[in-house]
């Protein structure tokens, strides 16, 4: 299998293909490890969070079930980086919030991130690191965005994602 970068002007749909695998390689690259990993994923799921954050809501958000998301949240309690809380929309429900380690721990992964990212793209052209990094976020916002629309069943296809 090639996996030599195409150049963009020959084949788009052949560069298209190759979103999928630069991303899960990206992912891959720019964390410390697996268990790093799923622990910023937690962390920055239950931060961003639109509303309260469930072991359920958590799941769904991962894509994984409910078992790996509630033992993946019991090692962020044991951890100190997460705690259970009573749900202020519906006492009978518990929520997920960040403990004020869990978003130092959350910051020191997006400075390792950013670290990262200034590393790879050191031979870059500022101009480009930064349009580069803005679509980046961009996709984040949209895939976010699209997501939900995804949970509610494609019940609203508007855009969702705020220009900044």
């Amino acid at each position: 299998m090639d996996n030599a970068p195409r150049d963009p002007g020959t084949d788009d749909g052949a560069l298209l293909d190759q979103i999928g695998p630069a991303l899960s390689q990206l992912r891959r690259r720019t964390s410390g490890g697996r268990a790093d990993l799923t622990r910023n994923l937690v962390l920055n799921v239950v931060a961003n969070a639109p509303g309260e954050m469930t072991v359920g809501g958590l799941a769904a958000e991962m894509g994984v079930t409910q078992p790996v998301a509630s033992r993946t949240v019991a090692a962020c309690i044991a951890d100190g980086l997460l705690r259970r809380a009573a749900s202020q929309a519906d006492s009978r429900r518990t929520v997920l919030e960040l403990t004020d380690a869990g978003e130092t721990e959350r910051r020191r992964f997006a400075s390792e991130q950013r670290e990262t990212f200034e590393e790879i793209t050191a031979a870059w052209e500022p101009a480009e690191r930064v349009r580069f990094a803005r679509l980046l976020v961009r996709y984040g916002e949209d895939a976010g965005a699209w997501s939900a629309r995804q949970r509610r069943g494609g019940q609203d296809g508007a855009d969702t994602r705020s220009d900044a």
